[in-house]
């Protein structure tokens, strides 16, 4: 019997990037999924490309309509969350999209936020490396309150958690510029995502430290080993649907070698079924990781400058989202991690 699931927002771009991870997995069945503006909708009507979800409709998002599942999966916009699984049962495993329930200071929260703090849920990024020894993954058996980890994240704190923990690079003087697609925006109508704004053209935001990613980017670092991390994160708009391609430098600890670097690195994800160190001299592209569950990155000393540079690709709507949604699932319900996930790609 499988296990039963509503998707809430699921008129949106990471809500129907869940359903179509989930209607390939062998061991859940959507049952409801609920939108806002959308309500009253086929579901077919508002994602065409999920064909074998062409029997659901849209409801109302509430707590009724949710209830009575094994899975809840809230892909809202901030701020929905909190007060709606609130409502939920204890025994359902509910996964939050969203950023309501990643952040562990309350601080941090209403500086980069503002709105009512809801507490921390475990924290849905498997490959997460711990001080010392241990992963993420560890924490995530048996959850029933998951949160998924933003998509800039993702990128930055798999690119950077390797020689944190490994002690060959210094926590106060990181660096990220990030490429990314604006589906990571979400799908409402803002005029400075709408193609005509963005064909030709790269545009940074949320620049000198304001963005709400850095907070979370921190506490990672801080969980793998960090102590007083500082990082300047700038990301850019470009004209991709999907993809994040982030830049991360750190400096080395002296009298580290080059060898030192790439080994901590491969050492970190040589068992990693979903993040990939590529050979020396090879860096990845955002195309190589479209539609998969991957993370994957190359990494270089640059001598001269005293610096290791790690670029990560992955999809921002897959395993920025919604496959860390489905892979942090698999570990609660305490089915295999990689379970209706795929490391392939589309191309081109």
């Amino acid at each position: 019997m499988p296990y039963s699931v509503a998707v809430a927002g699921a008129s949106g771009y990471a809500g129907g990037e869940v359903l179509r991870l989930i209607a390939a997995h062998p061991e859940l069945e959507v049952r409801t999924v609920t939108a806002h503006s959308n309500a009253g909708q086929r579901l077919i009507d508002v994602h065409p490309h999920l064909r074998s979800l062409a029997s659901l409709s849209l409801v109302e998002t509430t707590a009724e309509s949710l209830a009575g599942h094994d899975v809840v999966v809230l892909a809202l916009p901030h701020g929905a969350s909190g007060a709606l699984a609130a409502h939920l049962p204890d025994d359902v495993l509910v996964l939050d999209c969203g950023a309501d329930h990643r952040l562990t200071s309350e601080a941090d929260w209403n500086r980069y936020y503002g709105d009512d703090w809801h507490g921390a849920w475990a924290y849905g990024l498997p490959e997460l490396l711990h001080s010392g020894a241990g992963r993420q993954r560890d924490a995530l058996a048996d959850a029933r309150r998951i949160a998924v980890p933003g998509c800039n994240v993702t990128a930055v704190t798999l690119g950077l958690a390797p020689g944190i923990r490994a002690g060959v690079i210094e926590p106060g003087d990181l660096t990220a510029a990030l490429a990314v697609g604006p589906s990571g925006a979400g799908r409402a109508l803002k005029p400075e995502l709408l193609a005509s704004e963005l064909l030709g053209s790269a545009a940074p935001y949320a620049v000198g430290g304001v963005h709400r990613h850095i907070p979370e980017i921190l506490q990672n670092l801080r969980v793998a080993g960090a102590e007083s991390p500082t990082i300047s994160f700038t990301p850019v708009l470009v004209p991709m649907s999907r993809g994040i391609l982030a830049t991360v430098t750190a400096r080395l600890v002296p009298g580290t070698t080059a060898a030192a670097v790439r080994d901590a690195w491969v050492d970190a994800y040589a068992a990693e079924p979903f993040v990939h160190v590529l050979p020396e001299g090879r860096f990845p592209k955002t195309a190589d990781t479209i539609g998969a569950n991957t993370a994957v990155m190359g990494l270089a000393v640059d001598a001269d400058a005293g610096r290791v540079v790690v670029v990560v690709a992955l999809d921002n709507l897959v395993k920025g989202t919604a496959g860390a949604a489905v892979q942090s699932l698999n570990l609660a319900l305490g089915l295999p991690e990689t379970l209706g996930l795929t490391i392939d790609g589309v191309a081109p």
